[in-house]
C-alpha cells in the first residue's frame, strides 16, 4: 500500500512564512510538517510513499529524500505549473502504475487517526471526517442568560469536516481533471453516483495548518495527546 501526499501548493494563507519555505516544510514543535506525516503514517504500516511537488519542491527534496533515512521508500511526481488537488492526483498516475488500492493526504494536515479504517466496509473510495471544530469560544448561558461558563473552541456534535484523508482504488483517475481541484471534480462525482464512503472519527487528534497560529496551536495539542 502506498500513500500520496499533496504537496505543490502555494501555502499563501501563511505569507510571508511561505515566501521562504514551501508549506510541508513548515515546522510544528522543530519537525515539517511532512516529516511528522510520514512518521505517522509509517508507524501506520505505510512504507511507500509518492509526493506531489511543486512551489520550491528542491526543499522538500532535499530534506526528504528516498526516504531512506526514516525508513521509507519516497518518489516524487512533478508539477510543473499548479495543476490542483486533483491535477496533482493525476499527475502521479504513472508512478501509480498496478497499484489497485493507495491513500492520498493533503499535506498541510497533521493527525494520529489511523488510515486502514477507511478500507473497512468494502468501500472502494473512501474519506476521514472528524468533528468540526467551532473557531471561536462559546460562552454557556442558562435560560436567564445568567453566563455559567466558558469553553474554547468547542467540537459541534453531529457536524463533520472533510480530514483530507483518503483510500482511493485506480478507478479514481478516471474522475479527476488534467488540472482542477479533486473536492470540485472526483469527489461529487462519485458522491453522485453512490461510490464515495465517509469514516468518522471523533476522538482522535487532527489539525489542519492554514495560519500562523494553527502552528502554535497545534504544537501545544501535539504535546497534550502524547505525540512524538
Amino acid at each position: 500500500m502506498k500513500a500520496v501526499i499533496l504537496a505543490g501548493g502555494f501555502g499563501k494563507r501563511l505569507k510571508p512564512l511561505t515566501d521562504q519555505i514551501p508549506k510541508p516544510m513548515i515546522e510544528v514543535s522543530n519537525l515539517p510538517i511532512i516529516e511528522w506525516q510520514i512518521k505517522w503514517l509509517a508507524g501506520n504500516g505505510i512504507k511507500e510513499f509518492i509526493i506531489c511537488v511543486g512551489y520550491l519542491k528542491e526543499q522538500i527534496i532535499n530534506h526528504i529524500g528516498s526516504g531512506s533515512r526514516l525508513g521509507v521508500r519516497v518518489g516524487y511526481a512533478v508539477e510543473e505549473e499548479p495543476l490542483g488537488t486533483g491535477g496533482a492526483l493525476k499527475n502521479a498516475e504513472g508512478l501509480l502504475s498496478g497499484q489497485s488500492e493507495f491513500f492520498m493526504l493533503n499535506g498541510d494536515i497533521l493527525s494520529n487517526l489511523d488510515p486502514s479504517k477507511l478500507r473497512d466496509g468494502g468501500a472502494a473510495h473512501s474519506l476521514a471526517l472528524v468533528p468540526l471544530r467551532s473557531p471561536y469560544g462559546v460562552v454557556e448561558v442558562d435560560k436567564s442568560n445568567k453566563v455559567l461558563g466558558f469553553v474554547e473552541k468547542p467540537r459541534i456534535k453531529d457536524r463533520w469536516i472533510n480530514a483530507g484523508v483518503y483510500h482511493f482504488t485506480s478507478e479514481v483517475f478516471s474522475y479527476l481533471p488534467e488540472n482542477g481541484n479533486i473536492e470540485m471534480t472526483a469527489l461529487p462525482a462519485l458522491a453522485k453516483e453512490g461510490k464515495l464512503r465517509a469514516t468518522t472519527y471523533d476522538n482522535v487528534f487532527w489539525r489542519s495548518i492554514d495560519s500562523h497560529k494553527d502552528i502554535e496551536e497545534a504544537a501545544r495539542e501535539m504535546q497534550a495527546a502524547n505525540i512524538s
